[in-house]
């Protein structure tokens, strides 16, 4: 017996055929949109950072501008301690802010004090309306 020849042609197998790939692009797809969303999200982070800031001033000038004046010793405490957040927004401020804290330590230290009077209430005013622009 004699072997059969290997130069037969196959018919049942077809060529082999051209697959395009296409993952690379969908994977820089996938990177574009998640550099777009990171992004987004990071200016979105810092638009509420600022705003909570602007609020936090906002809420402290209330306060500052709501301070009860009917016991000296205790506003004197509140308009120290309430003043000194906005005492480093410029020189002027800062000036101002010395000359009432200045002003206001009689009515802090002394056991028994009279009520504010007309001159450290005009500075206060004055400082009130510099920190509100």
């Amino acid at each position: 017996m004699k072997s059969i020849s290997v130069d037969i042609p196959v018919h049942d197998i077809a060529p082999p055929l051209e697959i395009r790939e296409y993952s690379i692009y969908w994977f820089m797809v996938l990177i574009a949109v998640i550099f777009v969303v990171g992004f987004v999200l990071v200016k979105q982070i810092r638009k509420k950072k600022k705003s909570k800031k602007v609020d936090a001033r906002s809420e402290r000038y209330e306060s500052f501008s709501h301070i009860e004046m009917g016991d000296p010793k205790a506003a004197a405490y509140a308009i120290c301690e309430q003043g000194f957040f906005f005492a480093h927004d410029n020189e002027e401020t800062s000036n101002t802010y010395q000359a009432l804290f200045k002003r206001l330590e009689p009515y802090k230290y002394a056991p028994r004090v009279e009520s504010i009077d007309e001159e450290t209430l005009a500075l206060y005013r004055s400082y009130q309306n510099m920190i509100s622009t």
